[in-house]
């Protein structure tokens, strides 16, 4: 996991964090302002590319595992999850790879006025809410399933939502076992890559105010937050 410097916010620095809604390709897309940037506060629900341009629904893992082109799922391909935590997406529908020729232009993943976060905007994110070591926390949703009051499993260490980013534990799918982890991971793609098989991407969990800042394979399955243009 790549370090990152711990800085103390200002006793009179503020969090500007409001909400409302934005009719874009036809979708009421919910937000709120944090710091200077303007994020979604849903994750990503979306079938198809900005041009309209279909995303495939992949539901077998054997298919899921070999793909180099995008796609999306549901977590443990239960439409029940929708609702709640979006879909699940592979790096190579964020960076809309839509076929297996290089010669092919990519699509555009986001709605028409916001973009896939860099890696650098998801530190400039975190950087404003005090660093990786407290940023988790100001952006989990509050409550736990045990309690009746949130989706994250308990403890949900330190969550507060103060951010208004509303985080959720929609956990991820691999290339290995298919799914795992909801209730008590989320897990953010960037555009940015690591490598040539891996991008960067931010997860949060319930047993730490953290935000984790490390790669992962191309072909995994996290959720996506766009930020506005």
């Amino acid at each position: 996991m790549r370090k990152l410097n711990v800085f103390i916010i200002s006793l009179f620095a503020f969090y500007s964090c409001s909400s409302d809604e934005n009719s874009s390709n036809n979708s009421n897309i919910e937000f709120v302002t944090i710091g200077t940037q303007i994020w979604q506060s849903k994750n990503l629900d979306v079938e198809t590319y900005r041009d309209g341009t279909p995303i495939p629904q992949v539901t077998d893992p054997t298919q899921w595992a070999n793909l180099t082109t995008g796609a999306w799922c549901y977590y443990n391909n239960d439409p029940a999850n929708n609702a709640i935590y979006g879909k699940l997406y592979n790096w190579y529908a964020v960076a809309g790879i839509h076929d297996n020729d290089p010669s092919t232009p990519n699509k555009i993943l986001a709605p028409q006025g916001w973009h896939i976060p860099s890696d650098a905007e998801w530190t400039q994110l975190t950087d404003f809410l005090g660093g990786e070591l407290v940023a988790g926390g100001k952006m989990k949703s509050t409550g736990t399933l045990q309690a009746g009051t949130g989706l994250w499993e308990s403890p949900n260490e330190s969550a507060t939502n103060e951010s208004g980013f509303t985080g959720l534990p929609a956990g991820f799918r691999s290339t290995l076992m298919p799914f795992y982890s909801i209730g008590g991971y989320g897990s953010w793609w960037s555009l940015s890559e690591s490598n040539t098989s891996a991008a960067w991407y931010r997860h949060l969990n319930n047993m730490n105010g953290n935000v984790y800042i490390d790669y992962t394979y191309k072909r995994f399955g996290n959720s996506v937050r766009c930020v506005k243009d």
